[in-house]
Parts: C-alpha cells; sequence; structure tokens
C-alpha cells in the first residue's frame, strides 16, 4: 500500500495553542516520544521567532537521526537564514517557508500585490534551496484564496526548488468537499505537480479538520500535518492520531498506510498533555478517557459476547492496556514494573524505585490501584527532573471558625531544609503564601483547576494550576489523594518551571 508522511507540528503549531508554554528539555523529551511513535517529519518549531525557539530547534536537530528536522521560516532573507542555522546540523533537515496568498491576507495583513508575493515566494523557496535540497512550501490561507493563483503559486515554487507543497486551510473555513475539490484542482492544473509531494495543513475552527485532511488523502495528497491530541492555535489542527487510526481502520477503503507505531499513540498523548497541562476531553477519539468504555447494557452485553459488537478498534492497538489493573498493596516490584511497561514506560533504575515507594505510600491509602493512578504517580516522577525546590512537608489548620493556617517545609538547591508558615482566604491560599515566602519569585496565579482522577471516595485528586510572571505563563500539574497537597505539588512544579527558565537566563 501507498504510504501517507506523517508530519508532526506539536512542536510549533501545537505550542501556539493559548496558555501551552515548553521549556528546552519538555520539547526534546516530545520529540523524542514522536520518534518512538514513528513520525516522519518533525516541525520543530519556528527559530526566528525567539532564542528559545532558535535553541530548541538547534538541540532536536542535534539528537533526533532518523526523522526529518523541520523548521517554520517567513519568506525574507534573514529568517531562511536564521532557520539553516538551526536544522544544519540534523540528519535530514528541511526548511518550511510560508508566505500569506489569499486576497484577503494581502489586502489587510502584507499589503502587497499578487504579483509581489508571487516573486517573494520563488525567490524565498530559491533561497532555502541553495542550503538544502528538502524545502516546503505554503502558501497560507490557501482554502480562502484563488484557486487559480494558488495554482500559479505552486508552479513557481516548485520550479524554484520546492519538493514539499503544503495547502493550509489556516482558519478553519473549508468544508470536505470543498477542500478535497481545490486538492484535486491543484493536482489537474499544476503541470510539475508531479515533482512535488502534495500536503495539508487543516485548522479545527468548525470543527473540520480531520476530516478535511482525509477528504485531501482521498484525492491525493500524500502528506498530513497534524499534532498530538489535536492541540494548536484556537480551536487545533487536525489529531494525529484519529487521522492514523482512521487509515488504519479503515484501510479497506483508504488502501493506504503510515509508519506510525500505533500502540505508541496513548503514550504519546498523555505526555504530551502532562507537559502543557492541557487535559484531554473524556470523550475525545481514540485516546480520551471514555474512547473505549461502555455503560449502556446492550453495547456491555455485545463486547463481552465478542469486543468487535461495538469496539471498530482493539485499545491494545492504541496502546492502552484492555485489562482492569489488578495492583495493590501486596504486589511486589516485578508486577509493578510490568505493568509500567504495558502502559507504555520506561524508567531508569533510580526512577523507578521512586516510582514503586510513591506506589506503595499509595496502596496503602488506597484498595485498588487504576492505571490513571500509575499514570499519576508516574507524571509525578517525571515532573521532578527539573525540580530546584522540592516539597517536603505540607501541615494545614483550618475550619469555618478559624484562620486557614500552613506550615511547609521545601529542600533548597543545596540540600537545606526551609520552613515557613502563613495564613490564608483557605488553606490552599495559606499554603502558596507560605511557599512564597520561602522561594521569593512574584508570580501571579491565573489558573486553579481541579479534577478527580479515578473514582470513588479514595480517589486521587489532580490540580493543575497556571501562574504568571514578567509576561510569561508557567503550568503546573499535581496529583495526591489529599487535594490541598496536591495543589502545593502543583504549585511546586510550576514554580520550579518559573525558576529552570530564569536559571537558563
Amino acid at each position: 500500500m501507498e504510504k501517507v508522511i506523517i508530519f508532526d507540528t506539536t512542536l510549533r503549531d501545537g505550542e501556539q495553542a493559548a496558555g501551552a508554554s515548553l521549556n528546552l528539555q519538555e520539547k526534546l523529551e516530545i520529540a523524542r516520544q514522536l520518534d518512538k511513535l514513528g513520525v516522519d517529519v518533525i516541525e520543530a518549531g519556528f527559530p526566528a521567532s525567539s532564542v528559545g525557539d532558535f535553541e530548541a530547534v538547534r538541540l532536536i536537530a542535534q539528537k533526533l537521526e532518523r526523522p526529518t528536522i523541520c523548521a517554520l521560516t517567513l519568506a525574507n532573507i534573514e529568517a531562511i537564514d536564521r532557520t539553516w542555522e538551526a536544522v544544519k546540523e540534523a540528519e535530514h533537515p528541511r526548511i518550511h517557508v510560508f508566505l500569506s496568498a489569499s486576497d484577503i491576507h494581502l489586502a489587510h495583513q502584507l499589503k502587497k500585490s499578487r504579483d509581489e508575493v508571487l516573486r517573494m515566494s520563488q525567490e524565498m523557496v530559491a533561497r532555502a534551496k541553495n542550503y538544502l535540497d528538502d524545502v516546503e512550501f505554503s502558501p497560507m490561507d490557501a482554502s480562502r484564496a484563488d484557486p487559480a493563483y494558488i495554482y500559479q503559486i505552486l508552479e513557481a515554487v516548485i520550479n524554484a526548488g520546492a519538493t514539499t507543497v503544503n495547502i493550509p486551510d489556516t482558519v478553519g473555513y473549508a468544508t470536505p468537499q470543498e477542500f478535497g475539490g481545490l486538492i484535486q484542482g491543484i493536482l489537474d492544473n499544476v503541470p510539475n505537480i508531479n515533482k512535488a509531494v502534495v500536503s495539508v495543513h487543516c485548522h479545527d475552527d468548525l470543527g473540520l479538520a480531520v476530516a478535511n485532511s482525509l477528504e485531501a488523502i482521498r484525492v491525493g495528497a500524500r502528506q498530513i500535518e497534524c499534532t498530538i491530541n489535536g492541540i494548536g492555535e484556537r480551536a487545533g489542527n487536525a489529531s494525529l492520531e484519529e487521522i492514523v487510526m482512521a487509515l488504519k481502520t479503515r484501510h479497506d477503503f483508504f488502501n493506504l498506510t503510515t509508519n506510525i507505531d500505533t500502540t505508541q499513540i496513548y503514550r504519546t498523548s498523555r505526555l504530551v498533555s502532562e507537559l502543557t497541562g492541557f487535559p484531554v476531553q473524556p470523550n475525545k477519539a481514540i485516546i480520551g478517557a471514555n474512547a473505549f468504555r461502555h455503560q449502556s447494557g446492550i453495547h456491555q452485553d455485545g463486547v463481552l459476547k465478542k469486543s468487535i459488537t461495538y469496539e471498530i478498534m482493539d485499545p491494545k492497538s492504541v496502546g492502552i492496556p484492555s485489562s482492569a489493573l489488578v495492583l495493590g498493596k501486596v504486589s511486589g516490584r516485578h508486577a509493578f514494573k510490568e505493568r509500567l511497561s504495558e502502559l507504555g514506560y520506561t524508567l531508569s533504575e533510580e526512577a523507578l524505585n521512586r516510582a514503586f515507594r510513591g506506589f506503595k505510600e499509595l496502596a496503602d491509602k488506597k484498595k485498588e490501584i487504576t492505571d490513571r493512578d500509575i499514570e499519576s504517580l508516574i507524571a509525578e516522577e517525571l515532573r521532578t527532573v527539573t525540580e530546584v525546590y522540592h516539597l517536603d512537608h505540607v501541615e494545614v489548620s483550618c475550619g469555618d471558625h478559624s484562620l486557614p493556617t500552613a506550615t511547609v517545609r521545601l529542600i533548597g538547591p543545596d540540600g537545606q531544609s526551609l520552613a515557613d508558615a502563613a495564613l490564608g482566604t483557605g488553606p490552599v491560599d495559606a499554603v502558596y503564601k507560605a511557599i512564597n515566602r520561602i522561594v521569593g519569585i512574584p508570580n501571579r496565579l491565573t489558573e486553579f483547576a481541579v479534577k478527580s482522577v479515578s473514582e470513588g471516595i479514595d480517589a486521587i485528586g489532580e490540580v493543575l494550576i497556571r501562574i504568571e510572571s514578567e509576561g510569561v505563563t508557567y503550568t503546573g500539574r499535581g496529583a495526591s489523594t489529599d487535594i490541598i497537597v496536591a495543589g502545593a505539588k502543583a504549585y511546586m512544579n510550576a514554580l520550579n518551571r518559573l525558576l529552570a527558565a530564569k536559571r537558563r537566563g
């Protein structure tokens, strides 16, 4: 079967989602997991946009060998030169040039004529081609542009050396039939289109990003630009997991395949969710908490008799163990390690030992440990990697006729024990004030959200917070059977990210 190239832009367009913020090491961690997943092209960032993005793209280009490492660039000489500096150490580098093509953008944003944009497109692709063979070009807002003008641009940039031409539905405006017609028109009317791969990049403003992408594949596109969990600008991008599993599940219809190891999908989804702070909605296709759960009696009866009656995919095919977790306080380290492996986690011996100790502590508090509980434990372990301050002890006193008081003890950068206490409007507020007295970094809490990881009165509570300092937002997450402790862990996680960013200068 023909293969579809999977181009992942989680680290570029995905990070543009409002509230998403990843540091250098987090981007590298996601990139390595995308490599395990088997994506063909990783769009690692937008080097000319910031020093941080430049360094992230360069680091990923240095560390990863198998996938193509791509970087986005504006259509100007300085940006293209800067982008080449970021990707030049990659085994398989790509420069992705974009420039607006719709009359709406030309008139109101660029204030340029069609002829000027056509010339710029050709010249900047040629500039990038001087550095490397693999050049991609995107006529931005193509779905609202004059198709005849798009044909002109594509012919010109292919003549200039573009090896991939990407058709973006930048504002999520197109419908499937309309978008498929645009791709078909390109295949029929661009004389040299056989010299380039046709790609699409769809946004989800009308909830049609995946549908538009699949229709484009059906008519002949062979590269799909997408993100993990569909995160991205505004309503997000086409979801990688939905596109890949649609092609796999309906191979009878599409007769196409990908290089994706689908058993890594769930693990990748969880990692991106943890590091960006964006939870996955329960009813999300493929990787949502309810994606393979059945409540209707008729559905349950059918699944028990034959899973295919109501499950078109095996949960194991996307990395979700189908069996219930049977671990408790008498379970050993080997069983715990095996379960982690089934969930897609591989830890060092030191990290495994810490996670197992956490598991034993949790097992003493809960009768039944779920997979989500295990994932929360591992997320806690992953979050400790960049700790500057470690939360060692939390104690609160509160009630309807008492002043909420908190005492906290932190372990500082040099291993010293630091303790303080504070009053607050509530127990969480008191904890945060006590922590602030020790750490002394000005910040503003902008979001505080609590959710239950599993069911029951002994469920783990997970807290997501965002803090802002000097105009930059930092996300923190924490989990515990005690929601006050979970809130304290989340705050320390966010503060440690802030401190790590300041240490990097």
